[in-house]
């Protein structure tokens, strides 16, 4: 029987979004106050999502212990007091939009957490903005 277990974690970070290809009108246009040149922050909040089968022998679907030392040492520790565009090598390129951010969140955690458990990111970057990635 399927089973869905979720850790939440926050982390606080700051952002610009800008796109070199787009002069300042069109940024200012497109992003209004988030392309603020001295950049502008976030406390996001992020839950992680698995499914997949309990294990009979344990009870768990996935020992929530070790999801929260997942994501502290490859999200948390990657990203929190950090400035996005700046100081993580994911966002040299890339806008850091909350859609992009959970994407990335996504593509480091599914290198670490076996296929045999799906997985889903929800991450509000405001209490009313939120992303969920991927959509099934």
């Amino acid at each position: 029987m399927k089973t869905a277990v979720y850790r939440k974690a926050n982390f606080n970070a700051a952002h610009r979004l800008y796109n070199p290809k787009f002069d300042d009108k069109t940024n200012n246009e497109i992003f209004g106050l988030c392309n603020n040149p001295n950049f502008h922050g976030h406390n996001y909040e992020l839950i992680v999502k698995l499914v997949g089968e309990v294990n009979t022998d344990t009870g768990y679907l996935f020992d929530l212990k070790i999801l929260n030392e997942i994501i502290q040492e490859e999200i948390i520790e990657r990203f929190d007091h950090k400035n996005l565009n700046l100081d993580t090598i994911e966002f040299k390129t890339l806008i850091p939009t909350a859609e992009n951010i959970a994407r990335v969140i996504y593509e480091i955690l599914r290198r670490k957490i076996d296929l045999q458990y799906d997985l889903e990111i929800t991450l509000y970057e405001t209490p009313r903005n939120f992303v969920v990635y991927p959509v099934k």
